[in-house]
């Protein structure tokens, strides 16, 4: 058993679904499982879709037609015979989308999300099931919802490994299987998202349960880069490297894979293949347990648009538990993930994403009690795997506010 995972970069067009089929038609006697995303840019479409049901009903038609015209465009592109069943299918779940927009979910945003969001994923997979069929590649279509059993934290679903892998075990894989990423459903039906990265982590779960030879995730990348090439021209592929590796880059910042699509691979020590859907052929990179190649080629990872703000407690008391608590507590209220943090006796500074209403909220929380100053449009740089010459040559001209070193990791705060 494979297991397959195409992003909506891949699924971005008429022309990428043919590219897709093409590379399927290699793996028609292997049993493989194919994972899909929405296609494009639809998750956004989606999101917008929701924000209209619940804040802005008077341009729900709008966001709708948006979603309608994009799919029917690639229909048409595919299937000029408009009779094809596969209309009738698409059309279908528009149908059944509008029912949900019909629905009193509008008050509770997180439910109306998931009920709406993932039809993305059910449209796009449909779509390409038939294209596949038409072009004799033989596939069944697979319902995540029936398989990926989650508990009702909207947006976050949990899942129920233990039901999850005895539906997906007694499931029938003697061709090509098509399925969603991203979506589940809870113990009453109801679908579910699983969060950040669902469709890579919904591609490791399905790997998981059938014990997979591998999980490939095809990109518009020739595998995992040392750096972001918008900021490396240069940046090189890494061939290989270990599962912790890939989390450590990921807990930096990185958009390699987000650990919790590593963490069931690694559990029963199944590759993670991240290959190029431009370049099928090419090797791509690989990502298993020896940690022998990690320390071969320094990686670099920028974290930008940060605020790097310093706490300190008016009174001159120590930064010690009861003020990290209280101070814990009102990131945790103002819904703000941290990316950096150091103290001293008597501050503590934090790094994040310098979002204003989550800014402002924050530091209202904090003014009575703390002195809190801050400086704006900083940027994180992580070095694994750093020497000095790097550092110096990656820090100089530059104002470091921060700047921390392990074993293997140097970080920086910087303008």
């Amino acid at each position: 058993m494979k297991v397959f995972k195409f992003g909506g970069a891949s699924v971005k067009d008429a022309q990428s679904l043919k590219n897709i089929a093409n590379i399927l038609a290699n793996y028609q006697h292997d049993k493989l499982i194919v994972v899909v995303s929405a296609m494009g840019k639809m998750t956004n479409a989606f999101e917008w879709l929701i924000n209209s049901y619940c804040y802005s009903p008077d341009k729900i038609k709008e966001s709708l037609n948006v979603i309608v015209d994009f799919h029917n465009k690639i229909l048409w592109e595919l299937f000029p015979d408009k009779g094809q069943q596969v209309y009738v299918a698409v059309n279908e779940l528009l149908f059944q989308l509008e029912e949900v927009l019909d629905s009193n979910y509008a008050n509770d945003y997180d439910k109306a999300y998931d009920s709406i969001a993932g039809f993305g994923e059910m449209i796009s997979t449909t779509i390409i099931s038939h294209y596949l069929s038409s072009v004799g590649v033989k596939n069944d279509w697979l319902d995540a919802r029936k398989v990926i059993q989650t508990n009702s934290d909207y947006r976050q679903a949990k899942i129920d490994w233990e039901t999850t892998e005895e539906l997906i075990s007694k499931g029938n894989y003697n061709s090509i299987t098509v399925s969603q990423g991203f979506i589940g459903s809870d113990s009453d039906g109801n679908m579910t998202t699983l969060g950040r990265e669902g469709s890579d982590f919904s591609a490791a779960i399905f790997g998981y349960c059938t014990n997979a030879e591998n999980v490939t995730i095809w990109k518009d990348v020739p595998g995992v880069l040392n750096a972001d090439p918008k900021h490396f021209p240069d940046a090189v592929k890494i061939d290989k490297m270990s599962y912790r590796e890939a989390i450590e880059l990921s807990y930096y910042g990185a958009t390699v894979i987000h650990p919790k699509t590593l963490k069931p691979l690694e559990n029963k020590l199944i590759p993670l293949c991240v290959k190029s859907f431009l370049n099928p052929d090419n090797e791509g990179t690989i990502i298993q347990k020896s940690e022998s190649y990690d320390s071969l080629v320094p990686s670099y990872i920028f974290i930008e648009n940060q605020i790097l703000v310093s706490i300190s407690p008016k009174d001159f008391s120590f930064i010690a538990e009861d003020n990290l608590s209280f101070i814990f507590a009102k990131f945790a209220e103002a819904k703000i993930k941290i990316n950096l943090t150091q103290n001293s006796a008597l501050s503590f500074s934090v790094c994040f994403k310098n979002e204003e209403k989550k800014v402002e909220k924050l530091f209202q929380a904090l003014e009575n009690s703390f002195e809190v100053k801050y400086n704006d449009k900083v940027t994180i740089l992580t070095i694994r795997h750093f020497t000095d010459e790097i550092i110096e040559k990656m820090t100089a001209e530059k104002t470091v506010f921060i700047e921390q070193k392990s074993r293997n990791s140097a970080r920086f705060v910087l303008r």
